[in-house]
């Protein structure tokens, strides 16, 4: 079952806002870190955590995000108005800081600390943004792929030895999310 927000509800969940009638559902495995901020139509799947200070704003369009994803502390994921919603799919990780704006992060995508990644561009499974890089409205980053830069380019594709120490990301967050709940909930 899923939890759905109450106007100005706040906790371990996170505040969960409405908007326009739309609220924030959060299914019960997810961590939603107290100061974490959802608002509208958003939803976060079973596993998957949202971290201090984020900012998740389906007001919109709509934001879907996966099993066993990540959002890192600072980040804010926002939409376009009647183009493009937010889809991250599973096992994606958001690093410290990072904009996601009206994208598609597929399947173990990475984005890392204070990257950006701009309306309808794409990161396909396992592609990687580097720290710091801009990934232009409309760009495509393939399977496996390594971008760096502003704007971002191809580097090179991931060796097997990268790509399972990637990995190892969303399940390490998904364990630390469950400290992180049982320490909140000790008070």
């Amino acid at each position: 079952m899923e939890r759905t927000a109450a106007p100005g509800r706040t906790g371990v969940f996170g505040t969960l806002l409405p908007f326009e009638g739309r609220r924030p559902r959060v299914h019960p495995g997810a961590f939603v870190a107290p100061t974490a901020v959802l608002i509208g139509d958003v939803e976060i799947a079973e596993g998957a955590s949202v971290w201090y200070h984020c900012v998740l704003r389906g007001d919109t369009n709509f934001i879907r995000v996966g099993r066993g994803s990540n959002i890192q502390d600072g980040t804010i994921v926002h939409v376009a108005a009647g183009r493009f919603p937010t889809l991250i799919g599973a096992e994606v990780t958001i690093g410290h800081a990072a904009i996601v704006h009206a994208c598609t992060l597929q399947d173990r995508a990475f984005v890392a600390m204070g990257a950006t990644v701009l309306d309808g561009a794409v990161i396909e499974e396992g592609g990687v943004l580097a720290a710091g890089g801009l990934l232009p409205a409309g760009k495509r980053i393939g399977p496996g792929e390594l971008w760096m830069g502003a704007p971002a380019r191809l580097v090179r594709v991931l060796s097997e030895e990268e790509r399972a120490g990637f990995a190892r990301t969303a399940p390490h967050y998904r364990e630390l999310a469950g400290r992180h709940r049982a320490s909140l909930a000790e008070g």
